[in-house]
């Protein structure tokens, strides 16, 4: 039998950094958790058109930081910044504590695992071709200058009756090798003959070529050419 695991959770502590970065006592721990749960699934909802691919969340003594990585930054910051004001009002509401909202622009959404399993996801929503789907994103990651991608997805492809499950890969992806930044994305398609679960994994290359620590924003291959951007309100 083989034993799976996610890609980014085996890193986290040895060369990626924690999705939630704060430190609570035991009695306080599982409040906290269930509120960034509530902070992470609002967003996620109240934003489906954005292209959020990662939610950080920073706490402090009595402020809570939530960082939104996004490919359509301006869907979130809304004109002059008035999207933003009303999100950060919202998430107070939600969670009574004192909020700041940073929007990041994801440089490249080519190169982000759980973009590229979004996009496919909603391919598959409008009746494409998964077959096609597969094969055109599968160039499109190569040519942003990954060094190898792997395209997994499984339901009731093509309207069958039985499922299963069907995979394309380029490149290397060697998920056991720590330094090696895999890059792990999912993504749901609700179609009318049922849920398509979709997964993708983009080889970025090793750790230490890349200046960031963040992978959605690797200073190697065509992603240096846009830098990223910080919104903050």
């Amino acid at each position: 039998m083989g034993q799976k695991v996610r890609p980014t959770g085996f890193r986290v502590g040895v060369m990626e950094t924690w999705r939630s970065r704060w430190y609570a006592p035991k009695r306080e721990f599982g409040d906290l958790l269930h509120e960034d749960f509530k902070i992470r699934h609002f967003v996620a909802t109240r934003y489906a058109q954005a292209d959020i691919a990662k939610v950080e969340i920073e706490r402090t003594r009595d402020q809570v930081v939530v960082h939104l990585h996004t490919g359509r930054p301006g869907v979130i910051i809304g004109s002059r910044g008035k999207e933003v004001d009303k999100l950060k009002a919202e998430l107070e509401d939600l969670t009574g504590r004192r909020m700041d909202v940073k929007v990041l622009e994801i440089a490249n959404p080519n190169r982000n695992a759980t973009l590229v399993a979004m996009k496919i996801a909603q391919q598959l929503e409008k009746r494409g071709s998964f077959r096609r789907a597969i094969k055109k994103t599968l160039d499109e990651v190569m040519s942003s200058g990954v060094e190898g991608v792997k395209i997994q997805m499984s339901g009731r492809l093509g309207g069958a009756e039985m499922s299963r499950c069907e995979k394309a890969n380029r490149g290397s992806i060697p998920l056991s090798t720590l330094r090696r930044h895999i890059d792990y994305g999912f993504a749901q398609s609700k179609t009318t003959m049922g849920v398509i679960g979709v997964k993708v994994w983009i080889d970025l290359g090793d750790y230490s070529n890349e200046e960031s620590s963040d992978g959605a924003y690797a200073k190697t291959g065509q992603a240096s050419k846009k830098p990223k951007r910080t919104y903050k309100r």
